[in-house]
């Protein structure tokens, strides 16, 4: 072979080399940027995850304090058409929902503790205490492991479920 084909041969292949390796390098740089907008992506769904969760424990806290307020002014005697009844009727059902909103939400610890708080407050509110009871003091206990598992939910990574 003439020495003029052996120089086309090598600047043939240093061509395909060449190309060869810019497509490896804007492929594995496209990977990269999936890669980086994925991570993104997760971290966004998982801060609005967050703010989620944080949204409906305060739900829950503002309904479940109403309904302490309710356990405390708790009428002797009432009917279905005494102010308190329907003021607190009302309290109760959104304390339903923002209970079953937060099995949906978080890890079932969680919910078994707002579960146990709640059926507290619903026994406390409907039923009342023996006499010389804390209101207080009877809702202590749920009510602070309820917390303390909402905590300790809220306090861990950000991860999307």
């Amino acid at each position: 072979m003439s020495g003029q084909v052996w120089v086309s041969l090598i600047s043939l292949g240093g061509v395909v080399l060449g190309g060869m390796l810019s497509y490896l390098v804007q492929h594995r740089t496209q990977l990269s940027a999936e890669r980086a907008e994925q991570q993104r992506q997760q971290h966004t769904l998982s801060e609005a995850r967050r703010a989620e969760r944080h949204a409906l424990l305060e739900r829950f806290i503002e309904v479940a304090a109403e309904a302490e307020r309710s356990a405390f002014s708790r009428p002797a005697d009432f009917d279905d058409n005494h102010p308190w009844y329907l003021k607190t009727q009302d309290v109760m059902n959104r304390l339903w929902v923002a209970e079953r909103l937060i099995r949906v939400q978080f890890p079932l610890p969680v919910h078994d503790a707002a579960r146990a708080y709640f059926l507290d407050l619903n026994r406390t509110v409907w039923h009342g205490l023996p006499e010389g009871e804390s209101v207080r003091d009877y809702l202590e206990d749920n009510r602070l492991t309820f917390l303390d598992a909402a905590r300790e939910v809220m306090t861990e990574p950000a991860t999307v479920n």
